[in-house]
């Protein structure tokens, strides 16, 4: 005969937490989050702030000791209930244009994971990354997690996810596994379709955001500041066509054109274009506050999308407050983060897995 157990509260560590965004979708979940962890003391007031509860612990994982974690948390090993959830910087991993050297310290971050999970035996694991993760197949770094996971008795599974599959206006693609050993098998969230998930319904003026121009400073939370614009920028994006246009139309533009992309119309075509207004938005980076970075201008103002802007589409609160210093800090917390409403969904597949497992008696 099965039955099904009375649980206790699930409760999660988010390492490479960042600025919060899986921790704050966890905890709209339902699940105690008592814990993220990373090395850039800049989030610290940003993921605490927005996080009341979780502490956030500054530190390398390459010197932190399994130890030391339970020291600070109290999490034992061989708890069913605890979730370690593992979304490392990515840059050794990502397609976007990187100093390689430097990104190879995040190569074998994956593996520090492991560490930890391998040492505690955590009920759940979450892995969220970019799709080179998953693809290159030159390097051995998820087969080898993969291969770790069969030995220590995990069931998985694993994919390459779109992210408006999942309440997220935006085409971000990545990579997502989650793992049990409570659960005889796990699936990822379920998909969805919504037609709702377009700019339109995000950012403008009928969802709050005022017309602004290019180099407005917003002093306040809301943080409706955009990037200042040079006087060749400013022209590039006036005469862009509203509603998805490219810098195709100023190509022909001797002083407007830029060199680097001269006779190369199909290198990086989204770059100084405007977003649509009826579609999912573009991947929000880092950089997403930059004209120059990608398809980041507004859809009918000459402006790049602005911090507030971008942080609605990463599906963040409009309340969420962003306690960095600087214009750049912010949109690299912002662009770096898990969309909260993906990291919700994650969590309502695990608290479900949690709540309908049964045990033989």
């Amino acid at each position: 005969m099965k039955k099904r157990l009375m649980r206790p509260r699930l409760k999660a560590i988010d390492f490479f937490c960042g600025a919060g965004g899986m921790t704050f979708g966890l905890s709209q979940a339902g699940i105690d989050v008592l814990a993220g962890i990373d090395n850039d003391p800049s989030c610290k007031e940003t993921y605490e702030i927005n996080n009341p509860g979780s502490k956030f612990i500054e530190a390398d994982i390459h010197e932190l000791s399994e130890e030391q974690l339970a020291e600070l948390t109290g999490i034992e090993k061989n708890d069913d209930s605890l979730i370690f959830i593992g979304c490392s910087p990515c840059q050794y991993w990502t397609k976007i244009n990187t100093d390689k050297n430097k990104a190879k310290q995040t190569k074998n971050l994956l593996g520090e994971f492991q560490r930890f999970v391998a040492y505690f035996r955590p009920g759940y694991v979450v892995i969220e990354n970019v799709p080179g993760l998953f693809t290159n197949k030159k390097e051995n770094v998820l087969s080898n997690f993969l291969n770790f996971l069969d030995i220590e008795g995990y069931s998985y599974d694993h994919d390459l996810i779109e992210a408006y599959h999942y309440g997220v206006p935006q085409t971000r693609k990545r990579y997502l596994l989650m793992a049990s050993r409570v659960a005889r098998e796990i699936s990822l969230p379920e998909k969805e379709t919504n037609d709702k998930l377009t700019v339109r319904n995000f950012i403008g003026v009928d969802n709050g955001f005022h017309s602004i121009e290019a180099g407005t400073r917003d002093d306040t939370e809301f943080i409706h500041t955009s990037a200042a614009l040079s006087e060749e920028n400013k022209r590039r994006i006036s005469m862009t066509p509203k509603d998805g246009g490219t810098r195709m139309c100023w190509k022909d533009d001797q002083e407007l054109q830029i060199p680097a992309y001269e006779g190369k119309d199909n290198l990086f075509r989204n770059v100084y274009g405007r977003i649509f207004w009826d579609k999912p938005g573009p991947t929000i980076t880092t950089k997403f506050h930059s004209l120059s970075n990608g398809r980041f201008g507004h859809p009918e103002e000459d402006r790049a999308i602005s911090l507030r802007e971008g942080a609605t589409l990463q599906t963040f609160s409009k309340t969420y407050k962003f306690k960095a210093q600087g214009i750049i800090a912010k949109a690299r917390h912002i662009g770096n983060a898990v969309p909260p409403e993906l990291a919700k969904r994650i969590g309502n597949t695990i608290t479900w897995s949690w709540e309908n497992a049964v045990i033989s008696s």
